[in-house]
């Protein structure tokens, strides 16, 4: 247990209960923690010897697998050189220059530029406040608001809390900042607008800019793919309308690609699976593989070009310390070159429907509605009544324990937070993930749907 005796383990969850405040804070929920003391490729490995398959890839982002040396490496050799180096205005560094051309490089045709950040929250902080500043400096100042969707998750910071559509991460904390609403997302079960679900969803987010008046809203922010909120992946309409909706209106199309970045979804972006250019880009997760925290935002030529016709007395004043942070950049690149040398973007699409397949055969079991996913990136949804689609809002989390009694890491979204749907298992494993393990994975997951019912 490298040096770790259970006694010892005992005695740092008790020191954790103690002095640690958690994500998503509650003892009742730290009551039976498990102490992780390493990982390897798609398993981790608790104080108590056991392993589990980590079937989230952490949180969505340990795409390359844990344990990888050469990330290790990386961090160290930049450490050695310069460990850290302002990135402001008049002073830069290499290993920052090289990863904002490489992003350049892999994204979408029209990407120009990026602004580095620390994490997801951060990067879609950015984001609203780059969408800002693009209308004001052109003199359109009303341009402030941001629509996002129900179900949406863009971070827990006061603006980003503000744009996710999950209202329980809302409670406590109101009021959300103004000028930020939210519209219905392309949800399963519950489509709207002229028999094409793509097209009634997306006429949410037009019917609320003539609402609120175009000349008032900034931009539009969306997962390709909603995370979080359930794994729901829109119908093949819905982008491409969006898209246009955005253009007809004057209004930037923002991309949270923060889960669906660096081959998650079987492409290094998600919307190129319906040829779709946004105008900004917010990542973070899979740039590093977690092994580092590094997010960002990417903007388009547009964008860019006004920012850069700035006057200096209107210049962009965002700033973050960390902001382009050599190690992490210096790690980013070696995942990078991981991720191509190893073709795990190509692997997640061929995996992932072989993974998605096999969930699918769990619809045998009444209680499971709609499975859904794409690339390494799915959702089992759970309901009482399949019949009348009413959701189920109490099995993800017997589920989830009776996974981790076989081996398996395992989160729910649980129901109840929203209206819209039921618990959903979310799965996400590392783009490395043996076929034995997806298969295993299946296995468990049925095993543990009998055992909870």
């Amino acid at each position: 247990m490298d040096g770790l005796t259970l006694d010892r383990a005992a005695s740092l969850l008790e020191t954790d209960r103690r002095h640690l405040i958690h994500p998503l804070h509650h003892p009742k929920d730290h009551e039976q923690a498990r102490l992780i003391v390493d990982g390897e490729g798609e398993m981790l490995r608790t104080a108590d010897g056991r392993r589990y398959i980590d079937s989230l890839s952490g949180l969505w982002n340990v795409h390359v697998g844990h344990g990888r040396k050469e990330l290790a490496q990386a961090a160290a050799a930049q450490m050695e050189r310069v460990a850290f180096a302002s990135g402001y205005a008049g002073s830069t560094h290499e290993p920052v220059i090289r990863l904002a051309e490489r992003l350049v490089g892999l994204a979408y045709d029209d990407i120009s530029a990026v602004y580095f950040t620390t994490a997801g929250a951060e990067a879609n902080e950015s984001a609203f406040k780059i969408a800002r500043f693009f209308w004001q400096v052109q003199g359109r100042k009303p341009k402030v608001k941001i629509i996002s969707r129900q179900l949406a998750y863009h971070g827990v910071t006061m603006a980003a809390m503000s744009a996710t559509g999950l209202v329980g991460y809302h409670k406590s904390f109101g009021p959300l900042v103004p000028n930020f609403l939210q519209v219905a997302p392309p949800y399963p079960y519950r489509w709207g607008g002229n028999g094409d679900p793509g097209i009634g969803a997306a006429e949410a987010v037009e019917e609320a800019i003539e609402r609120e008046g175009a000349d008032t809203v900034a931009a539009v922010i969306a997962e390709p793919v909603i995370g979080s909120g359930g794994v729901i992946v829109p119908p093949a309409t819905y982008f491409p309308r969006l898209r246009e909706i955005c253009d007809r209106h004057d209004v930037l199309l923002i991309a949270d690609e923060v889960i669906t970045g660096f081959g998650r979804t079987g492409r290094w972006f998600a919307l190129s699976h319906w040829d779709v250019q946004p105008d900004l880009v917010s990542f973070a997760k899979g740039v590093t593989s977690g092994y580092l925290p590094l997010g960002g935002v990417m903007v388009n030529r547009r964008v860019h070009a006004v920012m850069d016709a700035a006057p200096a007395d209107q210049k962009f004043m965002h700033a973050a310390t960390y902001s382009g942070h050599p190690v992490c950049c210096a790690v980013a690149l070696a995942n990078l070159d991981i991720i191509e040398s190893e073709g795990l973007v190509e692997r997640a699409a061929a995996m992932g429907e072989r993974f998605l397949a096999g969930l699918q055969s769990l619809r045998d079991l009444p209680c499971v509605g709609e499975v859904r996913g794409l690339g390494l990136m799915a959702g089992v949804e759970f309901v009482e009544d399949r019949g009348t689609r009413a959701p189920s809002m109490t099995l993800g989390a017997r589920v989830m324990k009776e996974a981790f009694a076989r081996g398996m890491f395992l989160r729910s979204r649980p129901g109840g937070t929203t209206p819209l749907t039921g618990d959903t298992l979310c799965l996400a494993p590392p783009l490395m993930t043996p076929e034995k393990t997806l298969d295993r994975m299946v296995e468990i997951i049925r095993e543990s749907i009998i055992a909870a019912m």
